[in-house]
């Protein structure tokens, strides 16, 4: 199969699944079996995924491109071989970032329901006319984009979230940001976004926060 179609998706449900880490084998760029140079795509997707990743506190190293033939087993044991060692120093999904089981499994969660968002994100914002990889991987890396990426996606994260854990029961500001590892203040700001778009409410009783 051609790394171009290997979806977000898919990397996120593998992620979602308990695996501690998730590797993509690729063909070398400019050398592309199909013509389609879905290389670059996969390489594209693994750089807006990490960026994604760092949005929800997850390290990014635990997602991973290799580019390399059939006919190089050598290297595709070293390549493969390395991730392995660098994940198992980082340790479970979740544990090795100090996050909670509840925590990483509505991080997840928020992130599988955008995925339709990022994609339009990506199609609209972040189509990278560049053909190497060092340009592509310097084009992500740059403040403009990294700022995008979290003006775009990271607030609508938050927000998803936090309704997410909303539904499942009132919450305080103090319980959400401790469960999130978000600070105080910004969750106070995206409920009360949120509230004025009738996705939340304050529970005078309980004196917590609710999903309207």
């Amino acid at each position: 199969m051609c790394s171009g179609r290997v979806d977000m998706a898919f990397v996120l449900r593998a992620f979602s699944k308990g695996v501690d880490g998730v590797f993509i084998g690729a063909c070398h760029l400019n050398e592309c079996n199909y013509t389609t140079q879905g290389n670059y795509q996969a390489l594209s997707m693994v750089n807006i995924f990490r960026k994604i990743m760092q949005n929800i506190g997850l390290n990014p190293e635990r997602l991973k491109i290799g580019f390399v033939s059939g006919s190089e087993a050598n290297l595709f044991v070293e390549i493969a071989g390395n991730f392995v060692k660098k994940i198992k120093e980082l340790g479970p999904l979740g544990i090795g970032e100090g996050i909670d089981k509840e925590g990483l499994k509505c991080k997840l969660e928020a992130v599988t329901k955008l995925i339709p968002y990022i994609r339009l994100v990506e199609r609209e914002r972040l189509r990278v006319p560049m053909k190497s990889e060092e340009e592509i991987n310097n084009f992500f890396a740059s403040d403009e984009v990294t700022r995008l990426i979290n003006e775009l996606v990271g607030d609508q994260l938050a927000i998803s979230q936090i309704i997410l854990l909303l539904r499942e029961r009132p919450l305080s500001t103090a319980k959400i940001s401790e469960i999130l590892g978000l600070s105080p203040s910004e969750v106070s700001r995206h409920l009360n976004n949120s509230s004025k778009h009738g996705l939340v409410r304050y529970d005078q009783n309980l004196k917590r926060f609710a999903a309207a």
